[in-house]
């Protein structure tokens, strides 16, 4: 293996690594917003808006993040007289904001499923204590519901966090130069795809492995008790 060629195909290709954290860090936020108002909308009583968050949510989960990326950015061309006239050309012109768009609708509809699951796991007793002290609204959901809900769902949400950051590779298929574009790209000059592909493997897992520390330290500052929970007992202590 040609360790030079291997170094200097690292060094090209992190060059792309800001574009992959923007795509999936800005698409992740915004879509966890909109996932948020999704989990709302599907625990609603009025049936219509449910009806349009499961149905978003069904389309979104069911197709594949690349045939919505290309139904987004080729798809969309074909109306450009329509979208010159509400003056939107110049969001599905960019391939940029095409991909961050379909990745955000795809996390959303991932998202609010593991919201609505977050949501769900709140125990009824505990709801039911808190407005027997008094507490409705926003402050039940501030002092009870979020932050149970919060601890049920990150360990779910922070695998799809990890998913968003492998999916931005797709985004490489309508010329956007991340770290898989520009692999694309070297290998096209070099017929290396192996030496290739294997550094650019290697940068996706050291993204992936820094994302998975951190949210287990934010599993642990959130929830410290059922980290010490979940360690094994010593023998040594079962004595005393």
């Amino acid at each position: 293996m040609d360790f030079t060629f291997l170094y200097t195909s690292f060094l090209r290709l992190i060059v792309g690594i800001p574009l992959t954290l923007q795509l999936a860090f800005s698409s992740i936020g915004l879509g966890l917003v909109l996932a948020i108002l999704l989990a709302a909308m599907m625990r609603s009583r009025l049936l219509p808006l449910a009806w349009i968050a499961d149905g978003f949510v069904f389309v979104f989960r069911g197709t594949p993040l690349l045939v919505q990326v290309f139904l987004i950015y080729y798809g969309l061309g074909q109306f450009r007289p329509y979208l010159d006239e509400m003056g939107v050309w110049w969001f599905f012109r960019s391939p940029y904001y095409c991909a961050l768009l379909a990745l955000l609708l795809n996390t959303a509809a991932y998202g609010a499923e593991i919201v609505r699951g977050g949501l769900q796991s709140v125990p009824h007793g505990q709801i039911e204590a808190a407005r027997a002290f008094g507490m409705s609204g926003f402050t039940l959901y501030r002092r009870i519901i979020a932050p149970i809900a919060l601890r049920q769902a990150l360990p779910a949400y922070g695998n799809e966090i990890i998913l968003m950051i492998k999916a931005t590779s797709l985004v490489s298929t309508i010329t956007l130069m991340e770290v898989t574009g520009l692999a694309h790209k070297i290998i096209s000059e070099t017929f290396r795809a192996f030496e290739v592909f294997f550094v650019a493997g290697a940068i996706y897992l050291a993204i992936n492995f820094t994302v998975t520390r951190l949210i287990a330290l934010a599993e642990h500052w959130i929830a410290p008790d059922l980290d010490q929970a979940s360690r094994p007992i010593e023998v040594g202590k079962l004595s005393h």
